[in-house]
């Protein structure tokens, strides 16, 4: 069995371990149970979610067994890392609907029917039934409050204020490892390196509690070259539900990345071969435009399949060779004439006010006319008739009717 942990630092998945030795040695040896938390505070992942789910990929590639755990008991607290404030609390009832659509989304990247199966579970089922009293002695005991002040997901918090709702995150995580350890025989959480802290705090629990080996592994978060979190567009966040991010949109997403990002991406968002990766991103002139195409239509099948991919490939296409059956359609209301309307209405901008100011920069054409009045009504027949909205040298959507 090759050692995963070769594979996963090869492609930049790998920040910071804890026990390296003795876990690349159990991973060279056997088949592994590890975990990684995802809590359901949308009905949909994003691109945030993308490495860890990427590394549960290659880990169970590798032989080894992901669980998914859906913290659908922790997401009624909220987690501080990273935040200055406090989450929204959520109901039952939402937490109930995002765990069913992530199970969902997630069945298309992992296997659940083989031999070393996926399998996913909901802390709710143990947490949200919890005696205090004997949770804290039972648990509570092994933490030191000096040390979890010094925890740098509660640092920022702790400026303007941390509730005591919140500080029992690092709690909660901790025994989240434990079970799994007693249930599954789970030694490794995975995770986001801003979660370090909280991943530290179960394997130290299961080490003084149980005298057991236990390991974490983080990986870094998602960012661009400038250091900003990747994912992010004027109109919010980018969505692997493919109905609050259209495959269209997504691949745009990643064809349009900066060009100091392409083999980082290469190497963590795609299964293509770490030497095919070099001879793709090797130059630095135009044709690296090509690499930037691989690379979103390689993205965009790891997401949504083959099929997906292959049909964005040909409106993107057809978008730049003016074959209008085959691009991307945006769709109307009947009535809605004024510019600046559709352009918001179709996406292709995300606010009026940035639709003025692409009218005004000279961005936008309609068909073959280019549009410089901010007032401007589109015509019954072109209403009636279809055209096509051209955004700078990059956008080319038809617009129908409903």
């Amino acid at each position: 069995m090759n050692n995963v942990i070769d594979t996963l630092r090869a492609r930049g998945f790998v920040k910071q371990t804890v026990y390296e030795d003795d876990l690349y040695e159990l991973l060279g040896k056997e088949s592994v149970p590890f975990y990684i938390g995802f809590d359901p505070t949308a009905d949909s992942l994003h691109v945030g979610h993308f490495i860890q789910l990427m590394v549960m990929s290659w880990m169970q590639k590798a032989g080894h067994k992901p669980i998914i755990l859906i913290g659908g008991g922790t997401a009624m607290i909220g987690d501080p890392s990273g935040r200055t404030d406090m989450r929204a609390m959520m109901t039952r009832e939402t937490i109930g609907h995002n765990v069913e659509c992530f199970k969902k989304q997630m069945s298309s990247f992992l296997d659940f029917d083989g031999k070393n199966k996926a399998i996913i579970v909901d802390n709710a089922d143990w947490l949200l039934n919890l005696n205090y009293v004997e949770f804290l002695r039972d648990i509570g005991v092994h933490f030191s409050v000096n040390k979890m002040l010094t925890a740098e997901c509660y640092k920022a918090r702790l400026e303007k204020g941390l509730s005591f709702l919140e500080f029992n995150y690092m709690l909660m995580q901790g025994y989240d490892f434990l079970v799994l350890n007693e249930k599954y025989g789970c030694v490794l959480e995975c995770g986001g390196d801003d979660q370090w802290n909280n991943m530290l705090a179960g394997v130290d629990l299961i080490r003084r509690k149980e005298g057991k080996p236990a390991y974490a592994m983080t990986s870094p978060l998602l960012t661009t070259a400038e250091g900003k979190k990747m994912g992010k567009t004027q109109k919010g966040a980018v969505w692997l539900n493919p109905d609050k991010t259209a495959p269209f949109d997504f691949y745009q997403y990643w064809r349009n990345v900066d060009d100091r990002d392409v083999e980082k991406c290469f190497k963590l968002l795609t299964f293509l071969p770490l030497d095919e990766i070099t001879e793709l991103v090797k130059y630095t002139d135009e044709r690296i435009n090509e690499a930037k195409a691989r690379l979103a239509y390689e993205i965009t099948k790891v997401v949504h399949g083959k099929e997906v991919a292959d049909d964005v490939q040909r409106q993107v296409k057809a978008s730049f060779s003016g074959n209008v059956e085959d691009m991307p359609v945006k769709t109307i209301d009947d009535g809605v004439t004024r510019i600046t309307d559709i352009l918001f209405l179709t996406g292709l901008a995300p606010s009026k006010g940035e639709a003025r100011r692409l009218i005004e920069g000279g961005g936008i054409r309609i068909n073959d006319t280019k549009i410089d009045d901010v007032m401007y009504e589109v015509n019954d027949e072109l209403i009636n008739g279809g055209f096509v909205l051209h955004k700078g040298k990059k956008v080319h959507v038809k617009v129908e009717k409903k």
